[in-house]
């Protein structure tokens, strides 16, 4: 079977869900036994979100390879349960970045290098790196809205894709807005058709109009819009707002998307084995309202609660196993002092203190981890929060004075995180951070191993400082074991209390990988402690 292509586009507005829908499709046809992959094109400069301001792009998320990239790549992980790479994350800083190197390495042997065809040519080359692989279907979304400026070239890319492939290989979908209007009772297609013509002037043609609406379409606009903007009745597609996040692939299921997406690629197998995927659907909605625990996750970002998008869909996978419904509050670590931590926190069952870099906010956290610590609430801290459980650690129990980490204060006399040496000269020379997937070697007995089960897993990390070494003796005789460890033991990945119902913290970051109907055991483990309490 030749590889085939399928592009999400998306108009009127953004955040209209192009990002779950194309993760949706991608689920209905891996239902279908078809190898699937979905990668995104952001049309921004940057290379990678990876030095973006959280606020500015949510939270960055982290593949096994090492690649830092968009949030949506987290969203298309948990639906098609699948390992993404590198090559499922391009920006258009990545393009223009890989066309000058080129030009400046003389391969265009002296050509005036152009939009088109330079940077289009680049563009087509990342969507066909998949063709040498095992995947039949390769879903693209198009970050941004149709008619932006920063995006044309990649819709000219596409356009071409379309040519160069057999007109079977190639689908078109586009995600659109039917707004409705309260005073004239009435949801209004014109911004959509408005849309369409957009596209069709950049020469491209939908095949398939994916429309959110928070209203029933009625058939008289489906028809209008297939007149309009030149598709069948059966390919505009309803996509209204559902009351459980993974019940989306199971309503467009409904409506027709996948049999629409079938009959154009010409796919064989049309019939879907939805079951394990309805099973679970069904498992959330069983959950009752009374069966409840609130989780605090105290951190520095909290403005946007998508800087930490994978760490509230972790819990709420979590909740999901252990029959809860799971009531996540942001809480600013900023307004948390000795004064007032009690006042703030005592309403939780459990609390998270997640990742993040430089030094504010981290007073909070700190007093947060002993108020954690002190009055037995499940706790969880995640990379930068497993950090600060160390510094708390150690000023508050070893009573050292003048205790940090170096990331914060570099003069430090008890720097019980720190830059190892052997990373020292690669930070001068511009900086790196220990990113992708690392092994991590559990210790039997403790309540790492209780909850992971095994003596080794893989977890993905994103950070530049590490636990100092030279101070574990005196901590794990206090009583913060070093529960898991580097293979050859010179990095500490998971610290943990004794004596407390779940205080457990990791380097790394378990929610990367954590799935709807595989949940990261350490937020199970929070979970069911929570639910105890």
């Amino acid at each position: 079977m030749n590889t085939k292509y399928i592009f999400v586009t998306g108009g009127v507005v953004s955040g209209l869900g192009k990002g779950i829908t194309a993760a949706s499709l991608g689920r209905l046809l891996k239902n279908r036994g078809y190898k699937v992959t979905i990668q995104k094109f952001d049309p921004y400069l940057n290379v990678d979100p990876g030095t973006m301001s959280p606020y500015e792009h949510g939270e960055v998320f982290v593949t096994d390879d090492g690649a830092e990239t968009d949030l949506d790549l987290g969203h298309y992980e948990r639906f098609i349960d699948e390992n993404l790479t590198k090559d499922s994350s391009v920006t258009m800083g990545k393009v223009y970045m890989s066309v000058l190197e080129k030009e400046r390495n003389g391969d265009y042997l002296g050509k005036t290098v152009q939009v088109i065809p330079h940077v289009t040519n680049e563009i087509k080359e990342k969507i066909y790196s998949f063709e040498d692989t095992d995947v039949d279907i390769v879903i693209t979304e198009i970050g941004g809205t149709v008619g932006d400026i920063e995006g044309l070239s990649i819709i000219e890319a596409i356009r071409q894709v379309g040519l160069e492939k057999n007109k079977e290989d190639v689908l078109y979908v586009h995600v659109t807005l039917l707004p409705y209007i309260t005073g004239s009772n009435e949801i209004k297609s014109k911004p959509t058709q408005h849309s369409v013509k957009q596209l069709q002037s950049l020469g491209i043609q939908p095949d398939i109009l994916v429309c959110r609406s928070e209203q029933e379409i009625p058939d008289t606009i489906r028809e209008k819009l297939a007149l309009f903007c030149n598709v069948r009745k059966t390919s505009v597609i309803q996509n209204m707002t559902a009351d459980c996040l993974y019940a989306v692939p199971l309503m467009l299921e409904k409506e027709g998307l996948a049999r629409e997406v079938c009959n154009h690629l010409r796919l064989d197998s049309y019939v879907p084995d939805n079951s394990k995927w309805e099973e679970m659907v069904e498992n959330i909605r069983s959950i009752k309202e009374e069966e409840s625990v609130k989780i605090a996750i105290v951190g520095k970002y909290v403005r946007l609660e998508d800087s930490y998008i994978s760490v509230v869909e972790s819990l709420q996978h979590a909740g999901f196993v252990n029959k809860v419904k799971v009531a996540v509050e942001m809480v600013d670590s900023e307004t948390i002092v000795p004064e007032n931590v009690k006042a703030i926190l005592s309403k939780y069952d459990g609390i998270v203190v997640p990742g993040g870099f430089g030094d504010r906010g981290i007073k909070g956290m700190i007093e947060t981890i002993k108020y954690a610590r002190e009055n037995k609430v499940p706790f969880l801290g995640i990379c930068l929060g497993m950090q600060m459980c160390v510094v708390e650690y150690a000023r508050d129990v070893l009573g050292y004075q003048d205790v940090d980490s170096a990331e914060f204060n570099n003069n430090t006399e008890n720097p019980v995180i720190h830059i190892m040496e052997d990373q020292k000269n690669i930070k001068k020379k511009g900086g790196t951070m220990r990113l992708g997937s690392y092994p991590c070697v559990i210790k039997e007995g403790s309540l790492a191993h209780k909850i992971y089960n095994q003596i080794k897993i893989e977890e993905r990390h994103r950070h530049r400082f590490e636990y100092n070494n030279e101070y574990k003796e005196e901590l794990e005789e206090a009583g913060l074991i070093c529960s898991g460890v580097s293979p050859d033991g010179s990095l500490v990945e998971i610290v943990e209390l004794q004596n407390h119902p779940y205080f457990i913290a990791s380097q790394f970051h378990p929610e990367l990988k954590s799935r709807p109907n595989r949940p990261a055991p350490l937020f199970v483990g929070l979970i069911n402690a929570a639910k105890g309490k």
